[in-house]
């Protein structure tokens, strides 16, 4: 089975030859190269891009997943799908300049994602590092925090969950929250999409792990009491009161899990936040 989108600037310098081995070819600043995936930053006629290559897991890879009753991360397929599927629903996320896959054998299958470069942007685990000391605008931390969970409800209402929802994952264009007033006017992308979950809808359980992750890795960022309540508020649609009567054992289960990740992680108890 073989896939293949090549926007016009690939598809015009790549006329009659392999892309995949054109891919293979790419040269540029690697920022990961293991487990049969290589991410690299190259330039291409003087613009800058990012290149995720697949070039098959193994089965030892594979099974290793399943008998942990995860999906094994075959392909840039997930990645390439989501993508589209959250530019659909109005999510900023990545914009694919090409994709291929080829292969049957899902050990063995090789796959390519070619995204523009965000340049311009900043993770949020970046941005709101300095939040304790120097807190924000009350307005500019609302704007920003709505924008964030509008993406996370959007994003589970399109039946997509992401698995790695933290906060170095979202990428914003710093200006477009100074000046913008609107959530429409945020230009925040959710990237790394490559192990996201896509289905009609997603189950519970996905969407605990997905909401804790992005609270635990908002837990040292000066948040307030207040600001998670009305964070939990613009994720349901509903006020604070009425989504911690009626969806009482959802957040008692995401704050569980957000807390045992920050004890994992920064070894001391988390801050208490419901």
């Amino acid at each position: 089975m073989t896939e293949l989108f090549l926007r016009e600037e690939f598809r015009a310098a790549w006329q009659g030859q392999d892309p995949f081995a054109r891919v293979q070819a790419l040269d540029g600043d690697v920022f990961r190269s293991k487990e049969g995936r290589r991410t690299l930053r190259f330039f291409h006629a003087g613009r800058p891009y990012f290149l995720k290559y697949h070039q098959g897991v193994g089965w030892g890879e594979v099974i290793k997943n399943l008998l942990q009753g995860r999906a094994p991360v075959v392909s840039a397929r997930n990645e390439y799908l989501a993508s589209l599927a959250l530019a659909e629903a109005g999510v900023d996320t990545l914009t694919p300049a090409a994709y291929g896959r080829r292969g049957h054998n899902p050990a063995a299958v090789e796959s390519f994602l070619i995204t523009d470069d965000l340049v311009g942007t900043v993770s949020l685990e970046d941005y709101c590092r300095g939040w304790p000391d120097q807190p924000p605008p009350v307005a500019q931390k609302r704007r920003l925090l709505h924008k964030v969970m509008w993406m996370a409800a959007t994003m589970h209402g399109c039946g997509i969950n992401h698995r790695d929802f933290y906060l170095c994952h979202f990428l914003l264009v710093p200006e477009s929250l100074e000046q913008g007033s609107s959530v429409a006017q945020i230009r925040c992308h959710l990237i790394d999409l490559h192990r996201a979950g896509l289905r009609r809808a997603v189950p519970l359980r996905w969407r605990i792990k997905d909401v804790a992750g992005l609270f635990y890795s908002a837990m040292d960022i000066g948040l307030t009491h207040r600001d998670l309540l009305r964070a939990m508020a613009l994720y349901t649609g509903k006020s604070w009161r009425r989504t911690l009567s009626e969806d009482r054992s959802f957040w008692l289960a995401v704050r569980r899990r957000a807390e045992t990740l920050y004890q994992k992680d920064m070894g001391r108890e988390a801050p208490r936040w419901i």
